[in-house]
């Protein structure tokens, strides 16, 4: 149940007031080579963005991205959370970190909770997640969660390649899909 706890993080659901995080994170250079750009260049086009995105998935699948912040102060570091696309077969685990956040231990932090929160309450056994194939610490961080690379492709409606991991649960079905709902 929301919100998430670690030993050092809170994972939570986005709000409007996140609206100047999610600016400057969507705007950073290494989320713009890595993850693309979604054209977020204001404060209003911010807000829109979590209206349509976490908020209306939250409302809809009952998962999202949820907004990673530090335990003691509350401060937004990142984000991290689940998204269903309708290129992929199951739900995708997505992350990123704000760079002076990163290279702490963070993003494997709060992404351990999320796949132990889409084991145990989203009853998920199979997560997709996605790379660029340039994203060295991503493919890192997919390796340690359990994630297997699968296929490099160009996912429909992109344009560059994209690497695809796959991590099964220990309580999968054969042919188990995770939960079903499409959002783009």
């Amino acid at each position: 149940m929301l919100p998430i706890q670690t030993k050092r993080l809170v994972l939570r659901v986005f709000n409007i007031a996140d609206a100047d995080f999610v600016l400057e994170l969507l705007n950073d250079p290494s989320w713009l080579r890595f993850i693309g750009d979604r054209g977020v260049r204001t404060c209003e086009q911010a807000k829109d963005w979590i209206q349509t995105r976490p908020i209306a998935s939250q409302q809809q699948f009952g998962y999202s991205f949820y907004v990673v912040c530090d335990r003691e102060q509350g401060v937004a570091m990142g984000m991290c959370g689940l998204i269903k696309r309708d290129t992929l077969p199951c739900i995708d685990l997505g992350y990123a970190f704000l760079p002076r956040f990163t290279g702490q231990g963070y993003a494997l932090e709060a992404a351990q909770a999320v796949v132990l929160h889409a084991e145990q309450d989203l009853h998920l056994t199979r997560l997709a997640a996605m790379t660029d194939p340039d994203n060295e610490r991503s493919k890192h961080l997919l390796n340690l969660l359990g994630f297997s690379l699968q296929q490099v492709l160009t996912l429909p409606g992109e344009t560059r390649l994209s690497n695809v991991y796959f991590r099964e649960s220990k309580k999968n079905a054969p042919n188990d899909q995770g939960a079903s709902g499409i959002h783009s």
